[in-house]
């Protein structure tokens, strides 16, 4: 019901929804989003409503995404209004599809339905990131979720992991799941990958190689809220400003990515649900189930990477919602809570000179040292939950 009313309002938190509305339009009018923006479009009236700085940007997006937009355009025509409610719709959509896939999958065991419940459907923050942002990340988290759930049947789910991927390319994370828990079954392996490359090269075919080089270009960006741009400060002042560093921070990524991965693996048996087959092993990493090995990669990644924006972890809550309860869901909670007040709201206007201070002090001053201290306290806690536990020795009796 909220994600369905929140279909009939204004979008709200980021100017995103603007960029996919131009994209879309951009493919109807003929003009290619991969290597156009919407200062391209002069005097259009959808391609004018995008904000600054993106107005020169062309799409990140893949080409699942950039068809999604392109419906939306078509079927809005000259009107901006039009156009949105179609994007929302199909948002909100996806956003209650995910909800119904994990209840399902959830339901019989009332507690992990109800966590399940707060996790996704309604969760206040995801309702607000998610739909209310109009994000095309709901549409892939979709696409993943199902594919998880149907990886009983090889090419129904390697077709749905191939359209996520083209809906963004990170959602490939959640792939890795499906791939290791079926390592020792090749045929089944071979036929869910295959499937995915198909859907993905498809895509790509479609829309051309122009559509690889926006991504690549923004693979190395680092978010004002992430803690690597103080990381970056630091060795601005160490070893000089003459470069951004962008190339070591990401291999320093990468070696947070792996320490956190690690340390969650480390304790992922008790991120098995109960009555899973991989539940009875005690610190035994290859028997885990799919979307155990996916929920531990993408919330590393979220954790890990120099360009996070809130909506990026919704991924992770959906996934999340399909294991066991750990204190990882309170970790992942703060994430996504210190980044919501970092990027509210999350676009480039003139705020009144009272609410200024959320850009210029809480995004690039406060947040990036609380998820800096939450990183630090997330690893600590893994390593100290995957140890073994201490029990008091038992007091030696009188003698007799």
């Amino acid at each position: 019901m909220a994600a369905g009313l929140l279909a009939f309002l204004p979008p709200s938190g980021s100017g995103d929804h603007l960029n996919y509305a131009a994209y879309g339009r951009m493919v109807v009018l003929g003009v290619n989003p991969y290597t156009h923006g919407a200062v391209d479009l002069p005097g259009d009236p959808i391609a004018r409503a995008v904000e600054e700085p993106w107005r020169e940007e062309p799409s990140v997006y893949g080409p699942i995404a950039t068809g999604a937009q392109a419906l939306a355009s078509w079927v809005g025509g000259d009107s901006l209004r039009l156009t949105m409610f179609v994007l929302a719709v199909l948002n909100s959509a996806a956003f209650v599809a995910t909800g119904l896939l994990i209840d399902c999958s959830t339901r019989r065991d009332p507690a992990r339905r109800l966590r399940a419940a707060l996790l996704w459907t309604a969760n206040p923050l995801l309702l607000y990131q998610l739909v209310a942002g109009m994000h095309v990340d709901t549409l892939a988290v979709a696409c993943m979720i199902a594919a998880l759930l149907a990886r009983a049947r090889p090419l129904g789910s390697g077709a749905l992991l191939g359209l996520g991927v083209a809906i963004k390319v990170n959602a490939g994370l959640v792939a890795l799941g499906p791939a290791w828990e079926l390592r020792r079954r090749p045929v089944r392996l071979a036929l869910m990958a295959g499937a995915a490359l198909a859907v993905v090269i498809a895509g790509y075919a479609v829309v051309g190689t122009d559509a690889i080089s926006p991504v690549t270009r923004t693979s190395k960006a680092i978010s004002h809220a992430s803690y690597w741009k103080l990381v970056q400060g630091w060795l601005q002042t160490l070893v000089g400003p003459g470069s951004a560093y962008r190339g070591e921070i990401q291999i320093g990524s990468l070696l947070v990515l792996v320490l956190v991965a690690w340390s969650l693996f480390r304790l992922s048996q008790r991120l098995t649900p109960v009555g899973s087959p991989a539940a009875g092993g005690v610190g035994q990493v290859e028997g885990l189930p799919a979307e155990v090995v996916a929920a531990v990669l993408v919330g590393a990644y979220v954790f890990a990477t120099p360009y996070v924006l809130p909506w990026y972890d919704g991924m992770a809550f959906a996934l999340l919602a399909l294991v066991a309860a750990t204190a990882f869901d309170g970790f992942l909670v703060a994430h996504l809570l210190a980044l919501s007040l970092a990027y509210l709201p999350a676009r480039v206007i003139v705020l009144p000179d009272d609410l200024g201070w959320l850009r210029a002090v809480v995004r690039p001053q406060v947040v990036p040292w609380v998820l800096l201290a939450l990183t630090g306290a997330l690893v600590w806690w893994a390593w100290r939950a995957a140890g073994p536990v201490r029990t008091r020795p038992a007091p030696a009796g009188r003698p007799s």
